[in-house]
Order: C-alpha cells, then sequence, then structure tokens
C-alpha cells in the first residue's frame, strides 16, 4: 500500500473529532499491522470498493466509543448499547467518505459501516494488502486507524 493513500484518512480523523466532537486526536507515528488481531474491543470497519479495493477500520477502547457517543447523541453512556454501536459506525462512515473524497482517482464507493466489539476480535484486509496503523491520543484513550487500501490491477487486453 502507498503511503499516500492514507494522508486523506488522517486528515479526516482529525477533522472529524475538531468538527463533530469539538475535541483533538493527536497522531502518532504510523506503523505497518503485524499481528492479526486488534489492539481494542472496539472498531468500526468500512470496505472500499472501485478502482482500488481494501477496508478502513477505526479501532478504540471502550472509553473512546463511549466519549464519542456521549458527545454526537448528547447523553452520558457508561456502556456498550445499540447507541454507542451507532454512533462508531457514523463516526467510521464520515471518516471514511471524507477521505473517499479525496481519492478520487479511484472512483471509490463506500460499503455501509459494521462495528465489531470484544476482545481478540480480528480484521481481515485485502489478501495482498498490509495495512498501515496510525495511532491518535484523544481526551478519552487511543484509537487506531487502520487503512489497507491497494490499486485494482487491469485486465490486460490481449
Amino acid at each position: 500500500m502507498r503511503v499516500e493513500y492514507i494522508n486523506p484518512f488522517i486528515a479526516s480523523v482529525r477533522n472529524a473529532f475538531q468538527t463533530m466532537l469539538s475535541s483533538d486526536a493527536e497522531r502518532g507515528a504510523p506503523y505497518l499491522r503485524t499481528a492479526a488481531e486488534s489492539d481494542f474491543c472496539v472498531s468500526g470497519v468500512i470496505g472500499l470498493s472501485g478502482d482500488a479495493v481494501g477496508t478502513v477500520v477505526l479501532n478504540m477502547t471502550k472509553e473512546v466509543a463511549l466519549g464519542v457517543a456521549s458527545v454526537l447523541l448528547m447523553d452520558q453512556f457508561t456502556e456498550l448499547t445499540a447507541d454507542v454501536i451507532d454512533a462508531v459506525g457514523e463516526l467510521t462512515n464520515v471518516i471514511a467518505g471524507a477521505a473517499k473524497s479525496k481519492l478520487e482517482e479511484f472512483h471509490l464507493g463506500v460499503s455501509l459501516p459494521n462495528v465489531i466489539t470484544g476482545g481478540a476480535h480480528t480484521i481481515h484486509f485485502p489478501r495482498d494488502v498490509t495495512p498501515i496503523c496510525v495511532p491518535f491520543k484523544t481526551i478519552w484513550g487511543p484509537l487506531v486507524l487502520e487503512v489497507g487500501l491497494t490499486p485494482v490491477r487491469q485486465a490486460v487486453a490481449r
């Protein structure tokens, strides 16, 4: 995966936190995903397809999910409810959608978000893709943006 594919997603995370959550998301150093299991217990997942294919994951702690939902829904949450899961899905959707618009060359479509909860869950990326992970620090705790995106190989004309 080319590093320039990740920049629109990084910008989208920071923008979403500033505009939707009135908060900052401080970026850490990117790294390549080497472990199969996610770092934290909540993952918002969106598939990308078009002239490129891949997956975007917003992996976060329970505390981050609760904080995001509390701000977005203007209520106080202490447990992972259906509303919290919906808020994580919406945040993931906003981030992927904003980044998609900056990657117009790939004519990307985004799937509906899915949210996975529970410890030690595994997200599978396209076979030939090693995701780039970017950690962020938020006021509620850590989250990791994981992006695995690759251009679709064009069929060779014969």
